[in-house]
């Protein structure tokens, strides 16, 4: 199966596009809130961990950049929205300089290190599988999570 750079982009891009119009729908305060849910996440903290995964997977797996990723952190960001924003357009234009470099049945030109994946990961093609599988689990949890932000929020 072969399929382009940009229609493979297309996916990724319009999964973080959905992402930053939720963020920047909700707000500073309310994006980085959380459901009164054990071990819930904020719309903030989603954002920024698939903003991780975008970096980590397409730029050390696939195009082998070095790529420093605190996975523990991501979870505990929290910040501007505006900056979360703008760290969505750099890291989607990164990602399209990464994508380019793609050989999809290639082996990935780095290890996935300290991984929760536990799925196959022989080739290039395989950790963006990876990717669009996590940005559009991640998405659907940030379209859940500002739902139930919203729905908690005080009648104005």
């Amino acid at each position: 199966m072969d399929i382009s750079p940009d229609a493979y982009a297309f996916f990724v891009d319009g999964a973080i596009d959905q992402m930053v119009a939720i963020v920047g729908e909700l707000g500073d305060e309310l994006a980085c809130g959380r459901p009164d849910l054990p071990g819930a996440n904020s719309p903030y903290v989603i954002l920024h961990h698939c903003l991780a995964v975008l970096d980590y997977w397409g730029g050390h797996v696939v195009a082998g950049r070095q790529v420093h990723r605190d996975r523990d952190a991501e979870f505990s960001a929290s910040g501007p929205v505006a900056a979360l924003i703008a760290a969505a357009a750099a890291a989607k234009l990164q990602f399209a300089e990464d994508l380019r470099t793609t050989q999809g049945a290639s082996p990935p030109r780095q290890p996935p290190l300290a991984s929760t994946w536990t799925g196959p990961m022989d080739t290039q093609a395989h950790a963006l599988l990876h990717i669009l599988a996590e940005l559009t689990q991640h998405l659907g949890q940030a379209q859940l999570t500002r739902d139930m932000l919203v729905a908690s929020r005080p009648a104005q």
